[in-house]
């Protein structure tokens, strides 16, 4: 037996050898692994090869290999070995683990996890009725040695993470082992931490000696202890951790001294301080905020150190045990347990900064959320130490703000660990985006605490940027060719950051401080700098205009200053670079504009009754700017008039507005209303190469752009007093609400027709005769943009220092936006047309035929990144709901459906990009959101089994007279269960499925209404029942569907018998039950139980178990013993249940 033994191992030899050489050919490696792979499956002889590999004389690579055999045995053939050779391979695998290693620092890492494997197999399957001292055995190892020690751990480890972390046994199993961890965890705690303690301190005896290998030895049994102990603090009871006054997270403490160690110490401690629980059983984790703990945390915390990857990432799991810790305080102060303030707070919060101002962008941003969290929490806000470091936080976010430390740069000490933390720059920009979001709510947070010293931090920065000498710091920096800022410049990276900061203080101050509290001289003296000073870098002027805006509530305390901030804002408008005058404007130029614009329109919008005093000035200046074309874009000229509407508002008189509101619209009245306009098809039939329709496209726009800034910004007094005095009440509603008119109504209702008739146009683009007049030069004019289509895959934009390139770079991409943009903000006008001008729109006559006849043409050919939700449905009123939402949903809802079901041929019979497959879970994504809008539900309330029968809105019941709109959403909702979208899936099983469905179940269905209906749940379990989420609302849901329908519907039952692997007798008990209606409220959650293991069969696996070989493990005898069965006596109305009460068998009652 032992030659053919040693010669077939010699055969798998030169298999794995050849499988693991590079320059062996695919075909010689396939061979192998198929001979490899025939042998494990079928051959007598694999224990034995197993072990014989296995054997120290072997390869690294060749034990492994042994050792793979022998855990495929463990796992695969276990069930079916005897008894006497389940014993032999157990022993002689502890034989392995006695004296089958070579020493712990010869040994590789990959052949003790492999033996550990091994070992954690058979536990799962014998322990602890079969193996009852399996702990006592690994105890006894441990006194061999240090290797056998080290193995140990990586068992204990192993077996934790199985049966807990990743649960990959049989309910039963996991369940008995679990309850045998736990009822030995004191003794394996106490045995874990003397290995430590005992391995520790002969490490820190012989570390003082040179070259000592023993205490490299014991070094490495501390690790793997340490990570052992990792694997039990995360789900163990919390007193194990808390015991002898938290003597073990002193240990942990203790150690983050140990460079060796710390990193190890600090992932326990980290996960230690993590855990959640009740309040009282967390209360111990105070005592590392004790004298001895805190110091050494602080010292680790302020030590320093380089790029030591080690290091570094012990450094981050610090910080993140700092702010664990910080958690804990905040949740134990102000609870119900009585707990103090710590007396060594200052050194914790020293801790926490010295992160905060650590070069390192990962760990100044992983301090953000807790600052937060101290500086809004009710009695730490109040902490005189705490108000001490909100004034430090507020003048290290003078520095942390700087957008500084890219990793292509090294510019800064943080470009270093940038490196380490990020791929590339737009990585790191993302990143800082999020960093600086956090940052400015957490100094919103100081400002409350310490709001004057704020004030002065703020103004302090802004005095210094203001006199700062620009040129000095150009001379010694990259510039742009015209000798202006770039975007990455430091200068313009200075001002960035202070406007920021700024915003974030000013913003804070004017909503937490009284009238008489504001130092308005103080800020009146700090606005008139800035308005005075003058820059003709684009870069800065943004940076003045926002701080201008920022500032402005100063100006209403003293109403004389502002004309002169708006002369300063005005000249913005019409900003250019001299050099500029014979070419297209820069980004830098064209975002400066645009932000002077938003400036203007900012103030007109929150303070339109303080602007009315300077309408008549603005509207002459804005005439002045109107008057020539070359000096606004269009946009520029639609942000002026949208100003303008804002405080036209505040006129408060109906005619007096209606006549501003025509006068100002006039022209686009004219232009709109023009023989030219009417020819829109004109402007795509002649392109060409040279963009000769430019001027027709801006004149489009233009008008669109001004209906639309009109539906938005104009309306009505909000007091109800004001608006019936000045004439915008026209009637009241039957329940007394007051019915107003909108000033706009009248010169809008002219211009319809035509937008009308431009969505037509845009929709009949799309058809495929229009689509080849197109010539190649623009053939992608109608795609989806690249900025919209990073968007909806998530990829980032680039960081580009372009502010000195134009907008768009060739007309095809001009192009794009146009269409883009144009599309967009048609649908926008229709939306906004209802809540704007609201009777006035919605009574318009043939309304609905127009919607249809435009916005709903030639759906079929427009693509789905087009379109649109239609807004106006939100805002319509019940008189209406008949005469415009019927017609307008009906189409919709079978368009919508219609999609559906060709999207989902497609998915199946087509292999898709990535691209077009998530702007099509975007597009189904879009229409739940559409359906979940509408008001077809009073309250969302979810799944119920007794909700109330009004749930439906008014819109909801009047759909439901019209068969086929309901069936159709019906429809949608039921298909919407197996989109390949889980966020979908949930919303529409949860909420919108039942309740639809609920309001027909007393109709008689269809018996194939009811099959599609059941059988599109079961689909979705088979797509989605992996997802824990959706399989609970999907059971649910199929529950509800069977009880309802099933003693009227005998399909439901044979459709249940097609279920694979269901139980046919627990199909029958549960479903005369179900007929008979006997199941009482008590056991509604062993029904729902017994039906999810019914429909168990229907759910899908995930694509990476799909193929996965089974792998199967027995139950053992139980540990529990079996309670004795109860009778309901509730259930019987037999008079026996008296006599049952007091019968023998409840004598132990």
């Amino acid at each position: 037996m032992a030659e053919p033994i040693r010669a077939l191992c010699d055969e798998l030899i030169k298999a794995v050898n050849v499988m693991m050489e590079a320059e062996s050919s695919q075909t010689y490696r396939l061979e192998a692994l198929k001979f490899i792979e025939e042998f494990k499956e079928k051959s007598p002889f694999c224990v034995e090869c197993g072990l014989q590999l296995a054997e120290k004389s072997q390869t690294a690579v060749v034990r492994h290999f042994g050792l793979q055999i022998l855990e495929h045995v463990v796992k695969f053939k276990w069930n079916d070995m005897a008894p006497q050779e389940k014993l032999q391979l157990k022993n002689c695998t502890m034989d392995l683990l006695s004296n089958g290693t070579h020493p712990i620092l010869l040994e590789e890492c990959h052949v003790k996890d492999a033996l550990s494997r091994i070992v954690v197999e058979m536990i799962k399957r014998e322990w602890p009725q079969h193996w009852p001292d399996m702990l006592k055995e690994m105890e006894a190892l441990t006194a061999i040695g240090d290797a056998q020690t080290e193995l140990v751990m990586l068992v204990l480890l192993r077996l934790a993470e199985d049966v807990i972390t990743f649960q990959t046994l049989p309910t039963q199993r996991r369940r008995d082992i679990q309850h045998t961890l736990t009822q030995n965890m004191d003794s394996i705690f106490n045995f874990l931490l003397g290995i430590l303690q005992l391995h520790v301190n002969e490490y820190k005896k012989l570390i003082k000696l040179p070259f000592s290998l023993q205490a490299k030895a014991h070094w490495r049994v501390g690790v793997a202890t340490l990570n052992t102990l990792a694997g039990y603090i995360d789900w163990v009871a919390l007193v194990h951790i808390t015991n002898d006054n938290c003597h073990l997270l002193e240990i942990f403490c203790l150690l983050l001294s140990e460079p060796e160690l710390q990193l190890e110490a600090a992932e326990c401690l980290l996960i230690a301080i993590s855990r959640k629980g009740k309040l009282e059983e967390r209360k111990p984790f105070t005592v590392l905020f004790d004298e001895v703990a805190m110091n050494y945390i602080l010292s680790a915390a302020q030590s320093s150190g380089g790029i030591v990857e080690r290091r570094y990432t012990f450094l981050k799991r610090l910080c993140q045990v700092l702010c664990a810790l910080g958690f804990q305080i905040c949740s134990l102060l102000g609870s119900d347990i009585e707990v103090q303030v710590p007396v060594n707070l200052d050194k914790y919060m020293e801790a926490l900064f010295a992160f905060t101002s650590h070069p390192s962008q990962f760990l100044k941003s992983s301090t953000q959320i807790t600052w937060g969290n101290l500086f809004r929490h009710e009695i730490l806000s109040k902490n005189p130490v705490v108000g001490q470091m909100a004034i430090k936080y507020l003048r290290a976010a003078r520095i942390n703000l700087l957008k500084t430390g890219f990793p292509s740069k090294n510019d800064c000490p943080g470009c270093e660990f940038s490196r380490v933390d990020f791929d590339s720059d737009e990585d790191f920009n993302c990143s800082f985006n999020s960093f600086r979001a956090q940052q400015g709510e957490a100094v919103r947070l100081a400002c409350k605490i310490v709001p004057f010293e704020a004030f002065q931090i703020a103004r302090e920065w802004v005095q210094y940027q203001i006199f700062f000498d620009l040129s000095l710091l150009l001379s010694v920096e990259t510039k742009t060719e015209k000798g202006l800022c770039s975007a990455l410049s430091l200068s313009a990276v200075q001002w960035d950051a202070m406007t920021f900061f700024t915003e974030s203080v000013f913003g804070q101050l004017f909503k937490i401080l009284e009238k008489e509290k504001i130092p308005i001289d103080e800020g009146i003296e700090l606005l008139q700098m800035v308005v005075n000073y003058e820059t003709r870098d684009p870069l800065i002027l943004s940076c003045v205009l926002t701080i201008i805006s920022t500032l402005f509530p100063f100006v209403t305390h003293q109403p004389h200053f502002l004309p002169q901030v708006l002369f300063k804002i005005f000249p913005s408008i019409t900003f250019e670079l001299v050099e500029e005058c014979k070419g297209p404007r820069t980004r830098a130029v064209k975002n400066v504009r645009r932000h002077a614009c938003s400036s203007i329109l900012r103030i007109c919008r929150d303070y339109s009754d303080f602007m009315l005093p300077c309408f008549d000035m603005m509207y002459e200046h804005a005439k002045g700017l109107f008057s020539n074309e070359l000096l606004l874009t269009q946009m520029e000229k639609c942000a002026l008039m949208e100003a303008l509407i804002l405080v036209s508002n505040q006129f408060k008189d109906y005619n007096k507005q209606k006549a501003f509101l025509k006068e100002l619209i006039a022209p686009v009245t004219a232009q709109w209303l023009s023989e030219e306009m009417r020819r829109l098809s004109d402007v795509i039939s002649d392109l060409d190469t040279e963009d000769q329709m430019g001027i027709n496209r801006s004149q489009i726009s233009f008008c669109v752009n001004t209906i639309l800034g009109v539906v938005k910004r104009a309306r009505w007094p909000a007091n109800p007093e004001e608006a019936k005095a000045g004439s915008f009440v026209v009637s009241t509603t039957s329940d007394g609400a007051p019915i107003y008119r909108n000033p706009c109504a009248e010169p809008l209702q002219a211009l319809l027709p035509n937008l009308f008739a431009l969505i037509r146009t845009q929709n009949s683009l799309f058809l495929p005769e229009n689509i080849n007049r197109l010539s190649k030069t623009f053939s992608r004019v109608y795609d989806i943009m690249d900025v919209e289509k990073n968007f909806a895959l998530g990829i980032p934009q680039p960081v580009l220092d372009a502010y000195d390139s134009s907008a768009y770079r060739n007309i095809v991409e001009r192009m794009q936006g146009f269409f883009s943009s144009l599309y967009d903000n048609c649908y926008q006008v229709l939306g906004n047309a209802g809540p704007c001008m609201q009777q006035d729109f919605y009574a318009t006559e043939d309304l609905a035929e127009q919607i249809v006849g435009s916005a709903f043409i030639h759906l079929d050919s427009v693509p789905d990144h087009r379109l649109r939700p239609l807004q106006l449905v939100m805002s319509c009123p019940y008189d209406y709901h008949d005469s415009l939402l019927c017609p307008l949903l009906g189409p919709l809802f079978a368009h919508l459906l219609t999609q559906e079901e060709d999207e989902a041929y497609e998915e199946n019979h087509v292999t898709q990009e990535v691209v077009e497959e998530q702007l099509l879970r975007l597009v189904t994504r879009e229409v739940m959101d559409l359906l979940s809008k509408f008001p077809l539900l009073d309250s969302s309330q979810g799944i119920q089994m007794n909700t109330p029968s009004d749930e439906l809105s008014e819109l909801g019941k009047c759909l439901l007279q019209s068969e086929d709109i309901y069936m159709t959403l019906l429809a949608i909702c039921f298909n919407s269960l197996s989109w390949e979208d889980t966020i979908n899936c949930q919303r529409s099983a949860s909420v919108l499925c039942w309740t639809l469905l609920k309001q027909v179940l007393g109709c008689n269905l269809l018996p194939e209404a009811v099959t599609w209906l059941y059988t599109s749940v079961l689909k979705g379990l088979q797509m989605h029942g992996q997802h824990e989420g959706c399989n609970a609302a999907l059971t649910q849901l199929a529950l509800l569907i069977y009880e309802s329908l099933r003693p009227r519907y005998a399909e439901l039952r044979f459709i249940m018998n097609q279920i694979p692997d269901i139980h046919v007798e627990a199909l029958e008990q549960f479903d005369q039950k179900t007929i008979q209606s006997t199941v009482s409220k008590a056991g509604e959650k062993k029904k729902k139980e017994q039906f999810k293991r019914l429909i168990a069969g229907t759910v899908g696996k995930p694509l990476g178990q799909q193929f996965k070989k089974e792998v199967h493990i027995r139950n053992l005898p139980s540990l529990f013993k079996k309670p004795k069965p109860t009778k309901d006596m509730l259930e019987n109305t037999d008079t026996a249940c008296l006599i049952t009460l007091f019968s023998s068998d409840c004598d132990s009652c």
